[in-house]
């Protein structure tokens, strides 16, 4: 537990610290009174309620729309199963930025609603919903489902065999060892539309502000960073407690499971029911995900002769020191750099957790790991700049500042997706193991390392996902010269212009075709060097 508390307490607890200070300490004087004046005003405590409400339903029906899909990936195989779920995730590696301009083309003035139909969706709170659901389709599939594809079938069929119905069986059976996965999905998104920022920038307008969009108007526009250091801290005590209940009544749930190689549970659909279920699911990714992808793609090739592609290779002064192109590059080395922190960060603070002797403490580091995810990124961007200035910690000019950043929001990825399968381990193969007088570390080697291999790989995928669509706080500490994608996307579209536009939309493509590319990868080395358990 030593590192990982370590890299917590030096890269957040450090830097959101520095910059509530700065907001409510004035003249060495802490005004505690100001959060009582910020939570009485009416447009505050709008904000506050709508920010609740539309996160809990977007996190019901992302679980409505995802968990069908969890069962089909985990449990059916089909053709192109490999590149679907490859483009499943894309999604949620796109910089909310652009999520929220794809659904804008969609369901905005002279999107493709209105041009069919004459609807219009963006004055409207589904809007919002929708692109939540886009943009967290993927945490439900991969969490949920790669749980469901390692537990053993025949706990289903034993039960069936008893007399059973289907759905009893599910209901008593896999559903109570699914649960813990399913938490914790829920609560990722629920995290992650709690503190939603680009989607609702772009399609809330005036009429619709989360804390986060509250919290980024009132430190660049009306700058009143006590104000903002009061929503900060609204926003923290809020994500602290839903993971507190969450970590009491989860852990309570989780038992030992038997797991086996997902290569074996995954069959060939039988029957109308299963056929019925994947036509469903393949519909609703068509139209929920590729859709909004496609619109991106056709908006990037409006130019004649690959234009706005061209215009990536050309140094623009106004906006950029280097040539759009060169965001790639620079976002491919800070993703890698973040993945390799994220990875060892989080494997060491899920193999702690998941101990069965672990200690209360330990116990309560589970849910301090996931605040990166609840707090505002344009906090931790802006901390990151205040207090990492001065000696022995002076990384403001340095390039690994934005991988920290990126791998703060990376570990809780891996420890969330190591966790059930560390817990799911029988203890009794550790014990068995350490009687037989293997040492600690081969008994993690040989006994755990094998059972979560696929796990591990599973969770290297997201942080480097997550690295590559870093934005809120990597748009404050990147480096003019060195900007990553997102930065770049939304630079782009923040000037006026086609062409400005056009390139957005090219970076963006260039970001998927990326993603995609990388996540087949994962997926491949996955099926292909993953042992029998």
């Amino acid at each position: 537990m030593a590192l990982p508390v370590a890299f917590f307490a030096l890269f957040f607890a450090w830097p959101v610290a520095a910059i509530v200070a700065r907001g409510l300490r004035v003249d060495g004087v802490w005004r505690f009174g100001r959060i009582t004046d910020v939570l009485t005003q009416p447009d505050i405590r709008h904000v506050l309620w709508f920010t609740t409400w539309q996160a809990l339903a977007s996190t019901a029906l992302t679980l409505l729309a995802a968990l069908p899909a969890a069962y089909v990936f985990a449990r059916l195989d089909f053709p192109g199963k490999q590149v679907l779920r490859a483009v499943v995730t894309v999604p949620f590696v796109l910089p909310t930025v652009v999520v929220g301009t794809a659904f804008l083309a969609l369901v905005g003035r002279g999107g493709l609603l209105d041009d069919l139909w004459g609807v219009r969706l963006d004055t409207t709170v589904w809007a919002i919903l929708l692109a939540h659901v886009f943009f967290n389709y993927a945490v439900v599939v991969r969490t949920v489902g790669g749980l469901w594809a390692q537990l053993d079938p025949r706990q289903e069929e034993a039960a069936r065999m008893l007399g059973a119905s289907p759905l009893a069986a599910w209901r008593k059976v896999t559903l109570p060892a699914l649960g813990p996965a399913v938490a914790a999905a829920a609560l990722m998104v629920f995290l992650f539309t709690f503190t939603s920022f680009g989607i609702v920038q772009i399609l809330g307008g005036p009429t619709f502000a989360t804390l986060e969009v509250e919290i980024y108007r009132q430190t660049s526009e009306v700058f009143d960073l006590s104000t903002a250091a009061v929503l900060t801290l609204v926003q923290f005590a809020a994500v602290g407690a839903v993971l507190a209940v969450h970590a009491w009544t989860v852990r309570r749930r989780e038992t030992a499971l038997r797991l086996v190689d997902p290569k074996v549970t995954a069959r060939r659909p039988r029957g109308t029911g299963q056929w019925a279920l994947l036509t469903g699911v393949l519909a609703t990714i068509a139209l929920l995900l590729v859709l909004p992808l496609a619109v991106l793609v056709q908006r990037s090739l409006d130019a004649p002769g690959l234009g706005y592609y061209r215009q990536l290779t050309n140094t623009d002064g106004g906006t950029f020191l280097v040539a759009p192109l060169q965001a790639v590059w620079t976002s491919l080395q800070y993703a890698v750099a973040a993945t390799a922190i994220a990875v060892v960060i989080g494997a060491l603070a899920a193999a702690a957790l998941a101990r069965r002797d672990a200690g209360r403490l330990v116990r309560g580091f589970d849910a301090l790991l996931m605040l990166p995810l609840g707090v505002s990124a344009v906090t931790v961007g802006f901390g990151f700049l205040i207090a990492l200035d001065k000696p022995p910690l002076d990384l403001r000019q340095s390039w690994i500042l934005v991988p920290l950043a990126q791998a703060l929001v990376g570990a809780p990825f891996v420890v969330r997706t190591m966790l059930p399968v560390l817990r799911a381990v029988d203890g009794r193969l550790r014990e068995a193991a350490a009687v037989l007088g293997a040492s600690p570390w081969r008994v993690w080697r040989e006994v755990d390392l094998p059972m979560v291999r696929r796990a591990l790989l599973v969770a290297a995928g997201f942080a480097f996902a997550v690295s590559l669509g870093e934005f809120g706080a990597t748009v404050f500490i990147a480096r003019p010269g060195n900007p990553t994608l997102p930065v770049a996307v939304a630079r782009l579209l923040s000037r006026p212009g086609d062409l400005n536009y056009g390139q957005a939309m090219a970076l963006s493509t260039i970001l998927m075709v990326v993603c995609a590319a990388a996540l087949l990868i994962l997926e491949r080395l996955r099926v292909d060097r993953t042992g029998e358990f």
